[in-house]
C-alpha cells in the first residue's frame, strides 16, 4: 500500500472514531472534525484605551489581547498584559513588536504619525471618535466586536447597556430641585487643574444631573484662588487617584484655593476611580447611577 493510501486510511479511521465518540457523548460534546489552525485563529488585538480594554473582557475576547496601553487597569487581569506605553505617546516599534492584527484606539491616541506607520505595516487600525457621549460608548462596543470577530456578542452587550443607560437617565431627568454646581479638579500631579467645557468631566457632571461650576473656556486650566471664588461649587468632584496623589482627603482639603468655596465649608467631596469616572466605557451607567444621588444629597 502506498504512503498516500495509508494516510487516507488513517484519516478515515480517525474520522470514524470521532463520529462514534460524538454519537455516544452527544453531538455538542465533541467537534466532528478538528479545525485547522487557520480556522481557529482569531485576530490578535492591541487596545489603546482603558474603556476599550474593558469591552474586550466583557466580550470574552481577552485571550486575543497581545498588548494594552497604561490606562488599561480594569479588570485587574488587564494590568498583567504587555504594555505599549501611554496612549498619547505610542511608538510604532512597540506596537508592531507584538505582531497584532488590529490596533483599537480612540482619536485621542497618538502621535498620528505612529498610527500611520502601523497602518503602513499592514495592521488594521480602528479609531473610535471620543466626543464624551453615550454614542462614544456604543461605538467602542461596535468597533471591538468587529475587530475581535465577536459582533453577535457586541450587539447583545450594546442592547444590555443601552437599557441600563436609559434607566439611569430617566432617574436623573425626574429629579426635582436645584441642580448642584460641581467643580471637577484633576490633581494627579503637583499642579491641580479644573475642567471647563468639552471635557469628559463636563459631560459626566451634566449626565449626573449637575452643572459645571466653571464655563466660558474649553479643556483644563490651572486651579487658582480667583477661579475658585468665581465658581462657588456646591460639590468638588475628583478622582481616587487625585486623592492618593495628595496623600489623603484631609491633605486634599488643605489646598488654599478650595477654602474659598461653599463645598469646602461642607466638605462636600465626590470621588471615583478615574477610569470609571472619565473613561466613557461600559461601566458608564454604573458611574452615573452612583454620582446622581450624591449630587442630590449635596443640595438637599
Amino acid at each position: 500500500m502506498t504512503e498516500e493510501r495509508i494516510s487516507s486510511s488513517l484519516v478515515r479511521r480517525r474520522d470514524a472514531l470521532r463520529l462514534a465518540a460524538a454519537a455516544s457523548l452527544g453531538a455538542a460534546a465533541l467537534p466532528l472534525f478538528a479545525q485547522s489552525p487557520e480556522a481557529k485563529k482569531l485576530p490578535r488585538l492591541i487596545t489603546v484605551s482603558g474603556a476599550i480594554t474593558e469591552v474586550v473582557y466583557l466580550l470574552g475576547a481577552e485571550g486575543q489581547l497581545v498588548g494594552t496601553d497604561t490606562t488599561s487597569l480594569y479588570p485587574a487581569a488587564a494590568r498583567g498584559t504587555p504594555k505599549v506605553g501611554y496612549m498619547r505617546q505610542l511608538s510604532a516599534e512597540g506596537l508592531l513588536s507584538l505582531k497584532p492584527d488590529a490596533v483599537i484606539a480612540t482619536d485621542e491616541s497618538g502621535p498620528p504619525v505612529v498610527l500611520d506607520q502601523v497602518r503602513s505595516a499592514g495592521v488594521k487600525v480602528e479609531i473610535v471618535q471620543a466626543d464624551h457621549s453615550w454614542g462614544e460608548v456604543q461605538r467602542k462596543i461596535q468597533v471591538v466586536g468587529r475587530a475581535a470577530a465577536r459582533e453577535a456578542q457586541a450587539r447583545a452587550l450594546e442592547v444590555k447597556l443601552d437599557a441600563e443607560w436609559a434607566q439611569v437617565q430617566q432617574r436623573v431627568a425626574a429629579a426635582q430641585g436645584r441642580k448642584p454646581r460641581v467643580l471637577f479638579v484633576l490633581s494627579h500631579s503637583a499642579s491641580p487643574q479644573v475642567s471647563g467645557e468639552k471635557t469628559a468631566a463636563h459631560a459626566v457632571i451634566g449626565y449626573a444631573g449637575g452643572v459645571n461650576a466653571l464655563g466660558g473656556f474649553e479643556g483644563y486650566r490651572p486651579m487658582t484662588a480667583e477661579a475658585m471664588a468665581t465658581a462657588a461649587p456646591d460639590i468638588v468632584m475628583t478622582s481616587d487617584q487625585s486623592i492618593e496623589a495628595h496623600g489623603g482627603i484631609e491633605r486634599f482639603w488643605q489646598r488654599p484655593e478650595l477654602a474659598l468655596t461653599p463645598a469646602f465649608r461642607k466638605r462636600s467631596l465626590v470621588t471615583l476611580d478615574a477610569l470609571l469616572l472619565l473613561g466613557f466605557g461600559p461601566r458608564m451607567p454604573a458611574a452615573i447611577a452612583e454620582l446622581h444621588p450624591r449630587f442630590l444629597a449635596a443640595v438637599a
